[in-house]
């Protein structure tokens, strides 16, 4: 299992991580595809890597969001 699929279990699932950032269950499943979150994670634009850690400790799972946003990061492929 991903980190990131991992952390979205702890986080309630994917219906509450995805009402919690305001976006859709699509969007969620993206990420869950494409095991990253999204590029305006990276950018500062967003911070769902906090809301999802916010989740997780509501429901007694520590988890740390620099450590998410690290490990769910883009993948690069090699040239």
């Amino acid at each position: 299992m991903s980190e990131l699929r991992q952390a979205i279990d702890d986080a309630g699932g994917v219906a509450s991580v995805a009402s919690a950032c305001g976006i859709s269950l699509r969007a969620i499943y993206k990420w869950l595809s494409s095991e990253s979150l999204p590029r305006t994670e990276y950018t500062g634009e967003t911070r769902y890597a906090e809301l999802i850690a916010e989740l997780a400790d509501a429901r007694g799972k520590h988890l740390d969001p620099i450590a998410l946003r690290a490990n769910a990061s883009p993948k690069k492929t090699a040239a």
